[in-house]
């Protein structure tokens, strides 16, 4: 997972994946998964960055940033990425949803960078 909570992103505009979820009471393999889908994304041409965050009852939101839809199109078709859908279909959520967003202004305050 990304060393600094917060992705360093560019001037907009860019492109935000937000995949929000609950992960079901038994969910063996899911962080093995997820961290190994983290770094593979990261090699993916238009990857800006990624922020997620899990709360103690399995509640997560993963927002990832790319460059252009192209790109996500392009992510969403990858062989591992595909498996671990898959897989979190079949068992690991219990619920989830997935937005895709056109990033035409960010704000950062007080310590971060203004884009």
């Amino acid at each position: 997972m990304p060393q600094s909570r917060f992705a360093p992103l560019p001037k907009p505009p860019y492109y935000a994946v937000i995949f929000t979820n609950q992960l079901a009471k038994a969910a063996p393999g899911y962080e093995a998964m997820a961290d190994k889908i983290f770094d593979l994304a990261r090699t993916q041409q238009g990857f800006l960055g990624a922020e997620t965050t899990r709360d103690a009852s399995g509640h997560g939101i993963t927002v990832s940033y790319w460059a252009d839809e192209d790109a996500i199109q392009a992510w969403k078709q990858v062989s591992d990425h595909l498996i671990a859908q898959k897989l979190g279909i079949k068992g690991w959520y219990e619920r989830y949803s997935l937005r895709v967003a056109k990033v035409e202004r960010a704000y950062c305050g007080p310590h971060g960078r203004s884009v």
